[in-house]
């Protein structure tokens, strides 16, 4: 060895430095010494992580069929060591089922993305033979009316218990999944007495993957982001997945919040498959942060009053039978503490509604990887997060097998009018005709399997409870309403979806206050105490709404009403065709026929080059679902004829929305929903980081996703905070310019306030404040203060909304709509915002349903919640509230330029909150959903 060289031996490296000149180039020499560096300061004798632990196996001392291949064979690697792609998940459960005569796998449709969604029915052979009466029993058990005493005895005395489970119904929780195949080959392969037994009292019915778009979201970043040496350090990349993350299916929609109105192929698919077996026992099966501990039943407070008291006992009982899994296993776990059950769209809520015990689980590791160590040193592996599941799914059916005759008592009871505790004898809607969305909601109770009729004769309610007043009175009713009786067996999900407002112990909840759906959807709607004295119909489909052209050989001019459930989408159509629209500004009539503000007017003489404007209308009318009138003559018997000023044009707008941090995935993705499936309008969707405010001379958009202002007429700003981060002071004065120019600026939620004096400093209009008076003392207990706390937020209650008739944002809605209200916020009315939506001045009449504190209705009352602001030529439109969650205000199209008197051009028609949720989403700090549009841009004079 040569002078003046230094040796550094760590085993197993040996690196050598010679302080003597050397020809190893200087970076190199620099690699070199902190290669030493990091040997000298890392851990001795670090171990890889065992992805396999020998203590979370799977049962490995039963004997299994040889001939069934087990999960680890088909897919080349054991459960827990890898992310299982949906498809290679569904080849093996197709696998599975042409092995086995247990097994027989099933699908309830395709996502967005085209992947299929599969369901399993694992039992018995002999159970499998007669399987179709198997479903009849266990439907005949939810209406005990139709049974007789002998037959209920026999029921009881022979029928399976039937126990459902989805897994993976947030993408990003995908342990259950692999949990779901290693659970399903157990009960397919094992050949030992006790698997036998539960198999021949049980039929399990398993949804493997509810969310296989957002799954393999969430697999394919995950595998892309793996090391060879497994990364346990939280700080490493594979823990923090990208925005929008895999929660969310394709539209970024949370389907846990969907089982009950059904917006995506996913939960119509599920709960449809649900209906054909009505089971007595169903377990949601979910993830949350990898520092938390299993939760397993019973939960918190508030619960469903309205359930049968021995719910909760049931509640509990499963619960134990997890401990005792887990204390044997030494897993760490809670219960009571947190997840109530108060909203009945969940997985773990709905079932219970139907019904059945529904029960919620949720395993520590949302973004875990295959790996983490978590807070107090413990590495969390992918391998414990499915054998934990795997546990729980084989308790479930343990003490479904050992409890069966009791649970299917229970379902009988459940479904008895003994155990209906509401007062409410049937709830009442009058037909709207499908202009607005009762027939939504009728379609929407028939595939729930609940009892709809319709009455033939007029008939008057006694002491009516009016859902718009709040008030009982007398009623007359028209022939045609729709009627929903409480004695039926639905009784428990008709009283939980209808009633005006639904009684809780506790205003600390995990989503909502209320969801009353006649509320939700803005219907009119009364409950009364007596029978409806009417003869009536069944309603054995669910009406839809009148469509087609009448008199479509018309020689001057067509018309759309625009307060029609689907007029948006005939506007959309309308352009897609080519077609010059106007939009009337003032309602008018031909006489026999009145049209309201906002219809849409399409002049033949200014629609000259159509070869045959007739077949057009009929296909638009057809494929949106809409009326088209033919008129003979632009000369109305009232208002302004279809020729005059008032009527201006509307031209597709260009329109984009900024996604990404810091804007809520969810906000952005009712959007996205709402133009792309409900108006089929155009919208783009613009990463934060790549909003450019001027062109750059490469046309109007910019290589790899860069956008220009100038290019848009409409910029959306979906819910979010922090957008201060997105807009500095000299991005807040580019917009301001792009406004002046013509642009229409749209703030929803938390964006509207930024776009606030108090905000931005955007416009001169005031915020409020988002808090009022804390309830929280100076000597309130740390214990309490949770509790208060909760005092003093609104968790997703309805209030009275007044509106501005007049107003282009109105227009097709009328004077009032229910608003569904988060938190503490709102507009101080003013000259300069020109008010669109106020809520009630009056705190007695604010609430309408949920819970919101006196302190905070009344710093709300009167207060804006909708509204627009002119700037130069354009303008700036606030939604305090979530318009996807909040009736009567979607804005559902974007139109043109040249309107009198700079009115804002936004049309908006009602829409219910199932398009929505708050989710309070494992974090400290609640968010919540919303969606909408804005307006076209002036480019010039108002001219075709």
């Amino acid at each position: 060895m040569r002078l003046g060289t230094l040796v550094l031996t760590l085993c197993p490296v040996v690196i050598i430095f010679d302080e003597r000149p050397h020809p190893m180039p200087f970076p190199l020499r620099r690699l070199s010494i902190v290669l030493a560096v990091l040997f000298v300061a890392g851990p001795a004798g670090a171990q890889p992580t065992d992805l396999t632990p020998e203590r979370f196996s799977f049962d490995p001392d039963l004997a299994y069929d040889s001939s069934i291949p087990a999960p680890e064979d088909a897919l080349g690697y054991e459960m827990g060591t890898q992310f299982t792609l949906h498809a290679d998940a569904v080849d093996y459960l197709r696998t599975l089922a042409g092995a086995s005569d247990r097994v027989r796998m099933g699908t309830y449709g395709e996502t967005y993305e085209d992947r299929t969604l599969p369901y399993l029915v694992v039992t018995s052979a002999q159970n499998q033979g007669r399987l179709d009466q198997l479903k009849r029993n266990s439907r005949r058990l939810s209406d005990p009316a139709s049974l007789s005493a002998s037959a209920r005895d026999r029921l009881l005395q022979n029928q399976p218990v039937f126990v459902s489970y989805s897994y993976n119904i947030h993408g990003n929780e995908p342990a259950s999944t692999e949990a779901a195949l290693q659970v399903a080959y157990r009960l397919a392969a094992a050949r030992d007495d006790r698997t036998r037994a539960l198999l021949q009292d049980a039929v399990v019915i398993m949804y493997p993957t509810v969310n296989p778009d957002g799954r393999d979201r969430y697999v394919y970043w995950a595998r892309s982001m793996q090391r060879a040496q497994v990364a346990t350090e939280p700080a490493d990349i594979v823990h923090d997945e990208p925005w929008p993350q895999g929660r969310t299916n394709h539209y970024w929609f949370d389907l846990n919040r969907d089982w009950v109105w059904n917006v995506h192929p996913e939960m119509e698919g599920l709960t449809g498959v649900y209906q054909e077996f009505m089971p007595q026992v169903h377990a949601d099966y979910h993830e949350q942060g990898y520092n938390d501990h299993y939760f397993t039943m019973p939960g918190t407070t508030p619960r469903n009053p309205i359930l049968p008291d021995r719910y909760v006992a049931w509640a509990d009982t499963f619960g134990r039978a997890n401990i005792e899994a887990f204390d044997q296993n030494q897993v760490a776990y809670f219960t009571r503490e947190a997840f109530d059950f108060f909203y009945p769209s969940y997985g773990s809520s709905y079932p219970s509604v139907m019904g059945g015990i529904g029960m919620l689980t949720e395993q520590a590791g949302i973004g875990a990887g295959r790996a983490v160590e978590n807070n107090d040193g413990y590495t969390l592996t992918f391998r414990q997060r499915v054998h934990d599941h795997y546990a729980t799914s084989l308790a479930t059916i343990e003490a479904s097998v050992q409890n069966r005759r009791a649970l299917l008592e229970y379902d009988l009871n459940a479904h008895s009018q003994a155990s209906n505790t509401i007062e409410t004898a049937a709830y009442v809607f009058p037909d709207d005709r499908g202009t607005g969305y009762l027939y939504d909601v009728l379609d929407m109770l028939r595939h729930h399997g609940v009892e709809v009729a319709r009455t033939t004769e007029a008939t008057r309610l006694d002491n009516a409870l009016d859902y718009r007043t709040g008030e009982r009175a007398d009623r007359r009713v028209e022939a045609g309403a729709y009627v929903v009786p409480t004695d039926q067996p639905r009784h428990l999900f008709v009283n939980t979806l209808l009633q005006r407002q639904v009684a809780f112990q506790d205003s600390v909840m995990y989503d909502m206050s209320t969801w009353s759906a006649p509320l939700a959807y803005n219907l009119e709607a009364y409950s009364t105490r007596e029978s409806v004295g009417a003869e009536t119909e069944v309603v054995e489909t669910a009406p839809t709404p009148d469509s087609g052209v009448t008199n479509p050989d018309a020689r001057y001019a067509f018309v759309v009403e625009w307060n029609q459930r689907h007029a948006p989408r005939a506007l959309s159509a309308l352009w897609e065709a080519g077609y010059r629209v106007r939009a009337a500004h003032e309602p008018f009539s031909t006489g026999p026929r009145s049209f309201g503000a906002g219809s849409l007017v399409v002049l033949l003489g200014r629609n000259p080059d159509h070869d045959d404007p007739a077949a057009d209308m009929r296909r638009i009318a057809s494929e949106a679902g809409v009326e088209i009138v033919g008129l003979d003559t632009g000369r109305m018997a009232e208002g302004p004829d279809l020729g005059s000023a008032d009527n201006a044009p509307v031209k597709p707008p260009e329109v984009g929305m900024l996604v990404d941090q810091p804007f809520s995935t969810y906000t952005s993705g009712q959007i996205w929903y709402l133009f792309d499936q409900e108006t089929e309008l155009p919208i783009t969707r613009i990463r934060t980081s790549n909003l450019e405010e001027s062109a750059t001379g490469e046309g109007r958009y910019a290589r790899y996703g860069k956008a220009s202002l100038d290019a848009l007429d409409v910029l959306i700003l979906p819910g979010g905070y922090g957008l201060d981060a997105v807009f500095d002071s000299t991005r807040v004065d580019a917009l301001r310019e792009w406004v002046r120019d013509g642009g229409t600026l749209v703030g929803t939620e938390e964006s509207a306030r930024f776009l606030t004096a108090d905000g931005s400093g955007l416009t001169g209009v005031e915020a409020l404040p988002d808090t009022t008076d804390s309830p929280i003392g100076p000597y309130t207990s740390y214990a309490a203060r949770d509790d208060s706390s909760g005092l003093d937020y609104v968790p997703g209650a309805a209030l009275t909304g007044r509106l501005d008739a007049t107003h282009p944002l109105t227009y097709g809605i009328g004077d009032a709509v229910y608003t569904l209200k988060y938190g503490v916020s709102g507009l101080e009315p003013s000259p300069d915002l020109q008010t669109a939506g106020h809520y009630a001045r009056d705190t007695e009449e604010l609430l309408v349903s949920g819970y919101a504190s006196q302190a905070n209705l009344q710093q709300m009352a009167g207060k804006s919640f909708a509204g627009t602001v002119a700037m130069g030529d354009g303008r700036v439109v606030f939604l305090v509230d979530n318009t996807q969650c909040q009736s009567g205000v979607e804005i559902n199209h974007v139109a043109a330029s040249g309107l009198k008197k700079g009115a804002t051009n936004i049309f908006l028609i009602s829409r219910p909150w199932r398009h929505g949720h708050y989710l309070y989403a494992h974090s400290d700090l609640p968010v919540h959903l919303s969606a909408l549009p804005g307006t076209a841009r002036r480019s010039g004079p108002a001219a075709e």
